[in-house]
């Protein structure tokens, strides 16, 4: 160990004002993370004039919490709320699942519980995943539309060569498929991977890669981006709506009438033209990918709950929720095309966010491989299913102001 290795907080502080050290570099020279974090926190502290106590006050390892940030300070909380029981009916079984929801929005978990009770009184959601894969979309420069088509019919012929140059990458990993897209001298391929239990933007990157590397060496095509934009990845995109990205999940329920009328306050027939109007008609004024209510709503709070990455809430967003009037009351579901969630890897990984994991039963990997995502998936959707009822039932009869009002929010 060198001289420079093991400092504490106060002789890493004076090392950066002397302008020995930077910010980014204090952990390679602390005793331990914290260290590095308390010292980061001593100089922007003064640079800023700021108190910082706050975010001091963590539970987090920050050794753990280096895979997951860079220049840590500490950490921002977030209240965390539960919604539930919520009976949901999913590809294992029957399951009762209690939501874990982080959120400063005043309201939500009160909304989101009132749709659980209804989905309750009407005997529980359905939800499967309909469609599971991880996509990433590397750009090729070609010649023009002649190479470009040589180089297509190459990748249609080969792809087991370069399913074999992907999984060398991954122990869990599995190339599924390639779709090549071609505009004018630009060759994308969209790979699409099983990655299991793990949200798997990194894996399908890095197996992605290793494949690039034939395609590039077999044909004339040369690679530009490892991502060019067609994946797509954290960005609203047509492609994720009508394709899928992570998995495709789709939760539904048919309440009773009684239950419609007694619960929501509502009636079948008015709830089914308020989501024609809002969600239909509304959104297709509007030129939206999502055609629902507030789905996101649900899919950021679960997700910040439990470690996933919270920008790949975009996709969580295309969703499209249908209502029904039937002879025995009201038909709706939500349906997700795009919701791109894992039980190992990234944030989940973290205490907190294990624990509402586990709350779940979902923390880990699944047996099989990929069953724990799969659940959270399903139990994500019938989530966001609970939450479209019930504002869709306060808009209904409109109660949606006062519900606000009384909730001081």
């Amino acid at each position: 160990m060198s001289e420079d290795n093991g400092l504490d907080a106060d002789t890493l502080a004076e090392r950066v004002r002397a302008g020995d050290l930077r910010l980014y570099e204090l952990e390679s020279h602390a005793t331990d993370a914290d260290a590095a974090a308390t010292a980061r926190r001593q100089i922007i502290g003064e640079r800023t004039g700021t108190s910082l106590d706050a975010v001091s006050n963590y539970g987090v390892d920050a050794a753990v919490a280096e895979n997951n940030i860079e220049n840590m300070l500490g950490t921002v909380q977030i209240p965390l709320g539960v919604a539930g029981p919520l009976p949901v009916e999913g590809a294992d079984g029957e399951r009762e699942a209690y939501l874990p929801i982080a959120t400063t929005e005043g309201a939500l978990v009160a909304s989101v519980n009132r749709g659980c009770a209804a989905l309750r009184a009407g005997g529980g959601a359905r939800a499967r995943v309909t469609k599971t894969g991880m996509t990433r979309a590397p750009v090729f420069r070609v010649v023009g539309v002649a190479e470009a088509e040589a180089t297509v019919e190459w990748v249609r012929d080969n792809v087991a060569a370069l399913r074999e140059a992907a999984e060398s990458t991954t122990s869990h990993g599995e190339l599924l498929n390639v779709t090549p897209y071609v505009v004018g001298d630009s060759v994308f391929l969209r790979f699409r991977y099983d990655t299991k239990d793990a949200m798997g933007m990194n894996m399908a990157t890095i197996a992605t890669g290793a494949a690039c590397d034939v395609v590039e060496a077999e044909t004339a095509a040369e690679l530009v981006a490892l991502s060019g934009n067609l994946c797509t990845d954290k960005k609203p995109a047509a492609i994720n709506a009508v394709e899928g990205r992570g998995r495709s999940v789709t939760a539904d329920a048919v309440l009773p009438t009684e239950v419609v009328e007694e619960r929501l306050n509502t009636t079948a027939t008015a709830m089914a033209e308020i989501n024609r109007r809002k969600n239909f008609v509304g959104s297709a004024k509007a030129a939206s990918l999502g055609f629902n209510a507030h789905a996101a709503n649900v899919v950021a709070g679960v997700f910040l709950a439990t470690g996933q990455d919270e920008a790949q809430v975009v996709g969580g967003a295309n969703a499209i929720t249908t209502v029904e009037p039937r002879e025995e009351g009201l038909y709706v579901s939500a349906s997700l095309a795009s919701l791109e969630v894992g039980t190992v890897g990234g944030g989940t990984g973290l205490p907190t966010q294990g624990e509402a994991l586990s709350l779940l039963g979902l923390r880990g990997g699944g047996d099989p491989p990929g069953s724990n995502a799969d659940a959270l998936a399903e139990t994500i959707a019938a989530g966001v299913l609970a939450g479209e009822l019930s504002l869709l039932a306060a808009l209904s009869s409109r109660h949606l102001a006062s519900a606000h009002a009384s909730l001081g929010r």
